[in-house]
Formats: C-alpha cells, structure tokens, sequence
C-alpha cells in the first residue's frame, strides 16, 4: 500500500502545470496529471472540479486581496481600485515573472483556457465591484472605478509578461494608472 504524502492539491497543480507545459492543454488527462502526482482520478476530482481548475485555483485568493485592500484604503474610487491591484501585485506576483509567464503561455493556447480566464477577470471585477458599493458608492461609480482599475491592470499584465520586460508589475500597475490619468484629463492638467 502507498504512503499517504501530504498536499495533494499542490501536487496535482505541479502536475497539471509541467503537462499542460510539456503537451498542451488539450491533449493532457485528468488521469495524466493525477498519476504523475501519485494519486488518483478520485482525489483530482475531490479537489478540482475539471482540470482547468488545477490551473486557476487561485483565484479566491486573488479576490480576498483586492477586496480587503478596498475595504482598507480610503481614497477616491478609482485610487482605491489600483492600490488594492497594486497590492496584490505585491503579494501574489513578486517574484513570479518566468512562473506567470509560462502559465499565460499555456492560457494563449487553448481557446478553452482563455475563456476561462476571462471568467476568472470577471469574478475579480464583481469582487471589486461589490467591495466597492459595500463602501457606500453608488453602482455606476463602483462599476467605472473598477472597470477602469482592471484596464490599467491587463495593460500592466500584458506589458509585465511581455518578453524583455523588468519593471515590477506594481510598477507597471502604477506607470499605467498614470498614462491613464494623463489622457482623462482635460488639455491643460496633463
């Protein structure tokens, strides 16, 4: 009988994320990732509930940081919004440039992936979103502050994993917030 070993669910991420790596996304199994975890097709499933999961598992995480930052800072809507992305830049992605890199790589190449990341944007918008108007502001308010924070974001995002890139991404989240401002305000205060 096998010796139970701790973290399964980090185990069959490392998994999942080494194939989807070294075969594509498409042509990698449930049972593929589960056996070079050492475990079963019923433990992946227990734990995930496709395999796209095992590459978007963090997600929660994600949400509970830019929530608690907005919940946290006290400026205009739109300043709040890119402290809580900046903070979880921050928090998440320091050091993780070459690991976000390769996962981006394996979303751009898989349509099914790619969706599922826009899915998973989402979720992060109504995050904010919501802890935004839980703050007292109004829909329209919360849905431009947050809307225009998660553009600052993606450009920030694409520009940081793009090759040759060596700015942080909290930098880059910053430096986009400010081209951003730059262009909404009127000829005179730019």
């Amino acid at each position: 009988m096998a010796r139970w070993q701790p973290d399964a669910r980090g185990r069959l991420e490392a998994a999942a994320f080494e194939l989807f790596r070294e075969r594509g996304f498409e042509q990698t199994t449930v049972a593929d990732i589960a056996g070079r975890a050492g475990l079963d097709k019923r433990t992946f499933y227990r734990l995930f509930g496709d395999k796209r999961e095992a590459l978007f598992s963090g997600s929660g995480h994600l949400e509970e940081v830019l929530a608690k930052t907005v919940a946290e800072t006290d400026a205009g809507p739109f300043e709040v919004v890119i402290a809580a992305f900046e903070r979880m830049a921050e928090e998440v992605f320091v050091d993780r440039l070459e690991l976000v890199r390769a996962r981006q790589a394996i979303i751009e190449s898989s349509p099914e992936l790619q969706e599922r990341e826009l899915r998973k944007v989402g979720s992060l918008v109504a995050a904010v979103t919501t802890a935004l108007r839980a703050k007292g502001l109004d829909e329209t308010t919360a849905t431009l502050a947050t809307e225009s924070g998660v553009t600052v974001f993606r450009v920030a995002y694409a520009r940081w994993v793009a090759p040759g890139s060596d700015a942080s991404l909290a930098e880059l989240i910053a430096e986009v917030a400010a081209e951003l401002r730059a262009i909404t305000s009127p000829p005179g205060r730019r």
